[in-house]
């Protein structure tokens, strides 16, 4: 028996059948060969633990390296077998004695008790092994975690995915087998995008067990066909493995086992799986309804459908605004077989909208719709806002989440002030307010995450009254990277949706290169969102990437991100500065390095670029219903990221407006319900985006609710536009997808043209529609495979599609022809799997099926065959085939081609096949079911009204393999329009092959037709990216041929079929497309052809695409031959290339390029036209008068007499009166009005709104805040200055004037004086001066300030001396005007700072008339001197010495002597060479003035020299000999009086004295003494004089340094009596010190007799006395007291 292997084992590497023969052997009970188990071996290993008592036997198996692998039964083929081959117990009791008791006692019973027994003991052992093996186990898993960075390593996958290709309905599973340590986490991924299958357990099943990963598919559809990836991710790496699954439909008939297949064709026609038709009824359905907020609302409708099958469940949808339901804790669906109900369990705004029910079954679906109002619930505080709505998370990474909004219709009666984002984790219920302050801005980062953790979202509108209530909360979302690291590996092709799929190792080493296409996708004032692609080079796997900004205009570039790099292509940058310019640029990352960084940004300015919309227009309300009415409006010019319209009502007169809409709708008509029914109601619209709500529309006209003629339009619903008031049909419920065996066409209206030609006989009409309703898979209900409406249906309700319609346009040729492949089931050929076989089994030529079905065309006649067919691209089993239109196509459309093929076998030609049933309006299309390598030739016919025409030639012979170049296909289906003399435009499609990259752009090339193959040149040199392109500069009259090449990353791939020859003309009549702006505005383009047919058409396009008027742009108006295109809401998303085609004509086209800078041009134009403006000069300013009168005023350019004015004030009209007055000059154009004064209520806007015929236009002012309380004062200010200034007054107010004697005047200008009017002056409140009668000049006041000098001795001290202003000048002066009719005061503050100004104006007057700075010498040293005209105690002066500030010693003094300013340098020496400077430091802001002085060179040579030399000089005359004084010009004495004269004598060295008498020297005897003492005083005593005496006497004194003389005459009378002697005294220097001549007094001597030059001042010493004692001896009288000069 083999042992049980778990199934991975199998699969791998290491397994093979001789790895399983050995587990299989050494796990086996035993074998009839007598081969000894493992187990047994273990009893002759010593140590073995003997049986425990109780022990449970165990039947675990393991293997080599002690794993569980499964459980191990022993078998018992006989008890001897058994014995021998399992247990060596036993095998020692094999002995003869025991074999002899064996056959002596061979009862059953001992046997199986020894069996027991046995079995026992192999159990314990086995228990044993197992145990010892687990001990070993642990160790092992210990030391691995003791060495895990040794053992660790990335993930690899041992087996890999495969692709699979099935069928629908069947399963299918993708496996693989990764390795790794830590045990890598796998994840499972589709189209790159992670599965859950949690979201869709029915769809997905994910298993991981013991390394073996899976994921299941549960009955697969188109859906399904798609690039599968499994990553395994552990913490040393990731990596991918991907595998395909492709979704083959059945073609034709399908087995009874599968399910049918829904019909496509017409509505309620029969089923051809059971021949019959479901026809169904909804009835009991609901109306309109109007809800509450946490309210619960049912819908339901009653649904009969006949014939009622037992088992037969249809299938029953709810839409909501065309978009599919689910079921959610909001949403609660319910089916009892007869009656379909959705309950809203809690009532939100965002679930009212236009609600649908759809039944679906084998024949087609039935439709039911109505809408739901949601109403605002009651607010919690009286006045607050409703709660916002459509909550919503934009973007979500790891740190942040961008939460976005809708702003509520209602705000309470007061204007919305912002939002408070909540935030909540999901599993709790606390909620945390994410901003501090209200934001406006409908998006808010919230920041402050933690990663990998999820959130819900809720948002509060909050205005002066209140907070709102919350709004729903928001679907959860984790803070956490999307890692959408991986690059897309596949392609789809066209029509098959095949996926070629191609396998990648991960690039290792290679440094990732830019980012692509970085730009700015959202910018805010709070955050900025980048966006790129990444590189399209190798080395993605791990790429992560590195943002960078840096302010515009730098090149400083800063790396944001510094930390960790972002792993998705999208980043979000926050705390930037409001109002800057940054650029921002990328760089990736890997593991092999950091790879160039992107090309940068455009700078972007950090601030809100989406204003608020403007207010839509011209509001239009319709009856409708007795209780409801439709209204429409103009939509916002230029309005961004629009997101709908609110509407409101309100009863004419009440003033009171209620919202129609809780829920904004982005159409620009909407039915509004709920209305009373005979009231007037007015209506009016505002538009919403992110910023904000625009201002209200003006209000309509009213209009009365009641029915209007035909019942109005039900529950909501707009024919033209759809449910919900949107344009288009209801959302999928899952997505198309283009099968390999359909084409790409819409189902045609077989029915309709089935009963439109009678002459076909019953049978061939009824397999028409039965062909048509046996189509492909993908078209299963009745125009409604989009998931929409049909084209022939409005709201479940069948109408005839309008002519020209798609369902005319593209009709099923089968229903005409009554092919018989479509009569019944077709038998299935012998090859090929079940519903691979072709949907026709018959023997016979396809031609002859065709032919056969030919109808009698009348006069039209089928079109001819087609030629120049080519294979596009090739796959193993399919080919896609092109061919050109026929040159005839019988006088009527071309409706469709048919396909043959036919294979050649060794040049053998077989059969032909048809290769679709129904005819394909394109002209390419894929062959399926070919055989590989084998070769096949195709054949193709056309068809139109009249008939199948006879088919093409055979084309070459192809061989069908796959084509695996890198490059791309030829481009096919060339076309040429618009052919000029000079140009022609060249269209094609782009190829269906791609290469192994996406085609990147095209190349063109032409020549003449005539021209050889060497003539063919490049029309462009660059590629570009459309799929059409004008040639111009061609000759006129030549014919040129054309080609297109595709590129790829790869290179060029292989040219087009050439195009037909064109020759390059311009046709008679041939005119161009014109652009017209008409009188309300609308633009439009009109094209004029002037060769029509009857079957001639307008066909319009935009950049050479059809436009679909259902949802274009573009509304397009015929009539005759002329077409015009206007464009419904133009704007920048409609500038592009504009062509008109004309069908049934020679080519007949032109085109019209409407560019940015044209689609402004024509904006401006078409706002001119729309809102004509009254042109303005000026615009509503304000301005003063007289008396504090406030006027408003602007000017027109001009204006018509009847052109009328409204004065608004906060939107109140305002009209004549005592306030107000209101004045219109229509020659000049001027409007104005005037206030007398501005009080606190005039607080506002002020609009001036002008109407000129059709013009409008207005002006507004805004006067609130700071710019109307200072107009206030200022008007307030002005009406005081009108009554100031009717009496005496200031013109100028008191100021000051320095002039340049430095004298400080204070003068004022005044005015409107008289004789009585008088000045007071005041200083600090005291009068300082009174000018009774003014007798000024010029009305000019003036006041000179000045301190004068400290009182002088005398009056004759002041003569030429200027009076000084100090500090004791500061203070407050005043000036009061009076009279009689009133008085004026103006005051000049001179203190503190003012005064510093004051006195650094004068001392700049007094800086700026210093002199140059001199030199000089003195015979202390050198002097640096300047003269001011004026000098101030208060000037700062600083001295410089190189620039440094001198600090001053005994040896540098300065000094101030008069007006000049010194500075003493005493005894120079060479160190004192330099620059020297003065700086008067005045602080007027201007800095100082400094007067500079170079003392250095020939100055400082002749300076030294002079204060040398005056040096010298002084010590000579200081020490050179000189006497002191003491000697008189005249001495008289009488006779035999004794004479003593006394001088002081100085020198150095001690001068010699000589006494000379009459010039002859004198000698020292009894008569005559001299003395000379203590070497300063030298004496000449006469001890009696007589007559002898009298002479002229003198003294020499002399030393080396000089001489010098002093004389005095000696006359002696006689007779005189004796008056005594008088005597003098002279000092050190000189001076005659008058007194008595005693003896006590030394270096006195007696005299009688003056100087002559004393003599006259005699007379001036009368009140000089004397002692009585001396007059009464000296008989001499002294008549004049001797003074010195000196004094």
């Amino acid at each position: 028996m083999s042992a049980s292997v778990p199934f991975y084992r199998k699969h791998q590497r290491s397994y093979d059948r001789g790895y399983r023969y050995q587990l299989a052997g050494r796990y086996s009970a035993g074998t009839s060969g007598g081969t000894r188990t493992r187990g047994l071996d273990w009893l002759s290993q010593p140590g073995l633990d003997p049986l425990p008592k109780r022990t449970k036997p165990s039947y675990l198996a393991v293997d080599r390296e002690n794993q569980i692998i499964g459980y191990v039964v022993p078998m018992f083929r006989t008890s001897q077998e058994f014995a021998e081959g399992y247990s060596d117990h036993t095998r020692l009791r094999d002995t003869a004695a025991y074999m002899e008791r064996c056959d002596r006692f061979t009862s059953g019973l001992e046997m199986e008790r020894s069996e027991q027994i046995a079995r026992k003991e192999a159990m314990r052992e086995s228990a044993q092994r197992i145990s010892f093996n687990k001990t070993l186990y642990e160790h092992d898993e210990h030391f691995k975690r003791m060495n895990e960075d040794s053992l660790l390593h990335v993930p690899e996958f041992i087996i890999k995915p495969r692709s699979h290709t099935v069928w629908e309905k069947q399963c299918v599973r993708l496996h693989c087998t990764v390795s790794g340590w830590p045990d890598p986490r796998v994840v499972w991924y589709k189209n790159n995008v992670a599965i859950d299958p949690l979201a869709k357990a029915s769809k997905y099943k994910i298993e991981s067990k013991y390394s073996v990963h899976s994921l299941e598919i549960n009955s697969c559809d188109f859906e399904d066909t798609a690039q599968y990836r499994v990553s395994a991710m552990n913490v040393k790496g990731e990596v991918s493995a991907f595998a395909s699954i492709v979704v083959k439909r059945f073609k034709g008939e399908v087995d009874t086992f599968l399910p049918a297949p829904r019909r496509s064709g017409v509505k309620d026609g029969p089923v051809s799986e059971y021949g019959i038709t479901f026809q169904t009824h909804i009835v009991d359905n609901f109306g309109v309804s109007f809800g509450r907020e946490g309210e619960t609302l049912s819908l339901g409708c009653t649904v009969i459908i006949y014939p009622a099958l037992h088992r037969y469940q249809p299938e029953v949808q709810w839409y909501r605004d065309g978009v599919l339901l689910s079921p959610s804790k909001w949403n609660h669906m319910h089916w009892s077989g007869d009656r379909a109900t959705l309950t809203l369990t809690h009532l939100n705004k965002e679930d009212e909208g236009l609600y649908t029910l759809r039944v679906t079954t084998k024949s087609g679906y039935k439709t039911y719709s109505a809408y739901v109002f949601v109403r605002d619930a009651d607010a919690e505080v009286e006045g607050a806002p409703g709660a916002p709505l459509d909550v919503c998370c934009l973007d979500a990474n790891k740190d942040y989440i961008i939460v976005s909004w809708k702003q509520p219709a209602v705000d309470g009666g007061n204007s919305i002030l912002g939002y408070f984002v909540d935030r909540c984790e999901v599993g709790t219920t606390h909620w945390i307010q994410c901003n501090d302050t209200p934001i406006k801005f409908a998006r808010f980062p919230v920041t402050g995450l933690v990663e990998g953790r999820s959130y819900i979202f809720r948002v509060r509108a909050v205005n002066k009254s209140g907070i709102s209530r919350p709004s729903r909360v928001s679907e959860p979302v984790a803070a956490m990277d999307p890692a959408d690291r991986a690059r897309m590996r596949g392609t789809s092709a066209p029509w098959t949706g095949q996926i070629i799929v191609t396998e990648e190792e991960p690039a290792e080493g290679i440094v990732p290169g830019r980012p692509r296409e970085l730009q700015v996708t959202e910018a805010t004032k709070n955050y900025l969102v980048l966006s790129w692609k990444p590189p399209g080079e190798k080395g993605l796997e791990g790429v992560m990437y590195y943002v960078e900004k840096c302010v515009s205009g730098t090149d400083s570039w800063q790396r944001v991100n510094t930390e960790i790099p972002v792993r998705s292509p999208r980043f979000a940058l926050f705390d930037l500065a409001e109002g800057k310019s940054y650029c921002f640029r990328v760089r990736c990352c890997n593991a092999a390095g950091v790879g160039e960084p992107s090309d940068p940004t455009e700078a972007t300015t950090v601030g809100d670029k989406l204003d608020t919309p403007s207010a839509p227009s011209k509001v239009v309300p319709t009856r409708n219903t007795d209780t409801s009415v439709v209204v429409s409006w103009e939509a916002s010019h230029d309005a961004k990221e629009l997101v709908g319209y609110y509407i409101e009502a309100s009863i004419v007169g009440s003033n009171t407006w209620e919202p129609c809409n809780n829920k904004p709708v982005n159409v620009t008509r909407f039915i509004c319900h709920g209305l009373t029914t005979g009231e007037k109601y007015v209506f009016r619209v505002r538009a919403v985006n992110a910023a904000g709500l625009s201002q209200f529309s003006p209000e309509s006209e009213p209009v009365e609710v009641k029915a209007a003629i035909g019942g109005g339009i039900p529950h909501g619903v707009l024919p033209e536009t759809g449910p919900g008031g949107n344009q288009g049909r209801l959302t999928p419920h899952r997505p198309h997808w283009t099968g390999p065996h359909d084409t790409v066409q819409l189902p045609a209206d077989t029915k309709t043209k089935a009963q439109a030609n009678p002459e076909l006989p019953e049978r061939e009409s009824g397999a028409a529609a039965v062909a048509a309703n046996s189509g492909p898979l993908d078209n299963k209900t009745q125009g409604s495979e989009r998931g929409g409406l049909g084209p022939s249906e409005v709201n479940g309700v069948p109408s005839e599609p309008p002519p020209g319609s798609l369902c005319e346009a593209r009709t099923d040729v089968a229903a005409h022809l009554g092919s018989p492949r479509a009569e019944g089931p077709a038998e299935k050929t012998a090859e090929g799997p079940p519903g691979a076989e072709r949907a026709c089994g018959l023997s016979v030529d396809a031609s002859a099926n065709r032919e056969a079905a030919r109808p009698d065309a009348g006069a039209e006649a089928s079109p001819a065959p087609p030629y120049g067919i080519s294979v596009l691209e090739c796959v193993r089993d399919s080919m896609v085939l092109a061919w050109k239109q026929p040159a005839f196509i019988g006088g009527a459309d071309i409706t469709g081609y048919f396909v043959d093929y036919r294979e050649v076998v060794d040049g053998v030609e077989g059969k032909w096949h048809e290769a679709n049933i129904k005819a394909i309006s394109e002209r390419a299309y894929r062959v399926t079911d070919l055989k590989e390598n084998r070769k096949y030739q195709f054949q193709v016919r056309a068809a139109n009204i009249a008939g199948v025409g006879i088919p093409s030639l055979p084309s070459d012979t192809f061989l069908c393999e796959e084509w695996t170049i890198a490059v791309p296909g030829p481009p096919h289906d060339l076309e040429l329009r618009e052919v000029r003399g000079d140009s022609m435009v060249l269209l094609w499609k782009a190829p269906v092959y791609q290469g192994r990259d996406p085609v990147n752009g095209f190349y063109v090339d032409m020549k003449e037709a005539e021209a050889p193959e060497e003539a063919w040149r490049g029309v462009n040199t660059k590629a570009t990216g459309n799929t059409f392109i004008k040639v111009k500069n061609l000759k006129e009259q030549e014919s040129y041929v054309f080609r297109v090449r595709a590129q790829n990353q790869a290179g060029v791939g292989k040219s087009s079929d050439i195009s037909e020859p064109v020759q390059a003309v311009t046709k008679p009549g041939t005119k161009e497309i014109s652009v017209d702006v008409d009188d309300d505005g609308v633009i439009s383009l009109n094209f004029e052809c002037a060769n029509m047919t009857p079957d001639s058409k307008f066909v319009w396009s935009k950049n050479y695409e059809d436009v679909d008027e259902s949802a274009s742009r573009l509304t397009v108006e015929t009539k005759g031959n002329k077409s015009k295109a206007t464009f419904n809401s133009p704007g920048e998303e409609d500038t592009g290339i504009y062509s008109c085609l004309v069908t049934h004509t020679d080519g007949d086209s032109s085109s019209y390029t409407i560019s940015p800078e044209e689609m402004k041009r024509l904006l401006e134009i078409s706002r001119d036209h729309k809102f004509p403006t009254i042109p303005l000069k000026s615009g509503l300013a304000v301005e003063m008068l007289e008396k504090g009168k406030v006027r408003f005023w602007l000017q027109a350019e001009q204006i018509s007499p009847n052109a009328k004015v409204d004065y608004v004030f906060n939107d109140n009209v305002v009209t004549q009166g005592e306030k107000y007055k209101m004045n219109i000059d229509k020659n000049t154009g001027v409007v104005e009005m005037t206030m007398e004064s501005l009080m606190p209520e005039d607080e506002g806007t002020f609009t001036f709104q002008m109407k000129d015929g059709k013009a409008t236009n207005q002006s507004s002012l805004v006067l609130i805040g700071d710019v109307f309380k200072d107009l206030q004062k200022e008007s307030e200010f002005q009406r005081k200055e009108w009554f100031r200034k009717q009496g005496p007054h200031f013109i100028e107010y008191l100021g000051y004037e320095v002039t340049p004697e430095c004298c400080v005047v204070l003068k004022c200008k005044v005015g409107n004086i008289k004789k009585e009017t008088s000045a007071l002056w005041y200083k600090d409140g005291r009068e300082i001066k009174a000018d009774e009668k003014l007798g000024f000049t010029e009305g000019v006041l003036k006041l000179e300030i000045a301190q004068p000098d400290p009182p002088a001795e005398s009056a004759d001290d002041h003569i030429g001396r200027m009076l000084k202003i100090s500090k004791k000048d500061a203070g407050v002066y005043e000036t009061v005007l009076k009279d009689d009719r009133g008085k004026d005061t103006s005051k000049l503050n001179l203190t503190d700072q003012r005064f510093k100004d004051l006195m650094n104006e004068v001392f700049n007057y007094i800086a700026n008339s210093s002199t140059p700075l001199k030199i000089t010498s003195t015979d202390q040293g050198i002097r640096l001197y300047t003269f001011v005209s004026y000098y101030n105690d208060l000037l700062p002066v600083t001295w410089h010495y190189k620039d440094s500030p001198i600090a001053f010693s005994e040896r540098l003094k300065s000094g101030v002597v008069g007006d000049q300013l010194w500075l003493q340098i005493s005894e120079p020496t060479e160190k004192d060479m330099g620059k020297y400077a003065i700086e008067f430091n005045i602080n007027d802001g201007k800095g100082g003035l400094r007067r500079t002085v170079e003392l250095s060179g020939q100055a400082y040579e002749d300076a030294l020299a002079e204060f040398k030399r005056l040096k010298a000089d002084a010590i000579a005359e200081k020490n050179r000999a000189r006497v002191a004084g003491g000697l008189p010009d005249v001495v008289t004495i009488q006779e035999g009086k004794a004479l003593n004269l006394t001088c002081n004598i100085s020198g150095e060295p001690l001068p010699q004295v000589t006494w000379l008498k009459n010039d002859k020297e004198l000698t020292s005897n009894e008569h005559c003494i001299l003395r000379f003492e203590s070497g300063k005083f030298a004496s000449f005593t006469i001890t009696a004089v007589s007559t002898v005496d009298t002479g002229k006497y003198s003294i020499l004194v002399k030393n080396k340094y000089g001489t010098e003389r002093a004389e005095f005459t000696l006359e002696v009378t006689e007779g005189t009596p004796d008056l005594g002697v008088t005597s003098y005294l002279t000092d050190a220097e000189g001076n005659v010190v008058f007194g008595a001549n005693t003896l006590e007094e030394k270096m006195k001597t007696a005299i009688t007799g003056m100087t002559k030059e004393s003599a006259a001042a005699a007379e001036k010493m009368d009140n000089l006395t004397k002692k009585p004692e001396e007059e009464e001896e000296e008989e001499v009288t002294v008549q004049e007291m001797l003074m010195n000069k000196e004094i």
